[in-house]
């Protein structure tokens, strides 16, 4: 067995595994689809909400992405990552582009949304033994690394800009950046 069939066979363990359920949407399956949006939406909607810092531009980077998703599903590797690394992916670069494309200003006109009774994705996420897992992780880094990675993946900063923010040069934020996420990995990995 190749380290490729392993790596999609371990992302396809049980029936309603993400990456199946991907690739069952990739087939036009709606239920596949439907069971990805309930399980995933709430956790995405915290990231896009994390980097857009506004409610309205948070949903539609979470619609954005699924609306790709369901575009293009077929396009989704196991081999090449995890499903929910991808989904991530998709939602982040949508909530990037509204905000580069909005801008951050508030608007004075805008109504206040009405408070949802429902815990919050990211409290939700921390409850959770992944959720749990990565904040552990994320302790054994080094601040100024742990910083770095929360900064570019939470708060959606550039390699650029936590240059030019920490006045270090752009190779050494990037290296630093990719070590850090060797290190969760390996720190995650069972």
């Amino acid at each position: 067995m190749t380290p490729a069939t392993a790596a999609a066979e371990e992302n396809t363990r049980d029936g309603d595994d993400l990456a199946a359920l991907i690739r069952r949407a990739a087939g036009a399956d709606r239920a596949a689809f439907r069971r990805i949006y309930e399980q995933e939406a709430s956790r995405l909607y915290a990231v896009a909400l994390r980097i857009t810092r506004q409610s309205s531009l948070a949903a539609d980077a979470v619609q954005e992405a699924f609306l790709q998703l369901w575009q293009n599903a077929g396009q989704f590797d196991a081999t090449r990552g995890r499903a929910e690394t991808w989904l991530l992916s998709l939602v982040r670069y949508r909530a990037l582009d509204l905000v580069r494309r909005h801008g951050r200003e508030t608007l004075g006109a805008e109504l206040p949304d009405a408070a949802d009774d429902a815990p919050d994705a990211l409290s939700a996420l921390l409850s959770s033994s992944a959720g749990k897992a990565l904040h552990r992780c994320l302790e054994t880094l080094e601040e100024d690394r742990r910083r770095l990675v929360l900064r570019a993946f939470v708060d959606g900063l550039s390699h650029q800009e936590l240059a030019a923010a920490t006045k270090q040069p752009l190779g050494t934020v990037k290296s630093w950046i990719r070590r850090a996420l060797q290190a969760l990995k390996k720190c995650l990995e069972p």
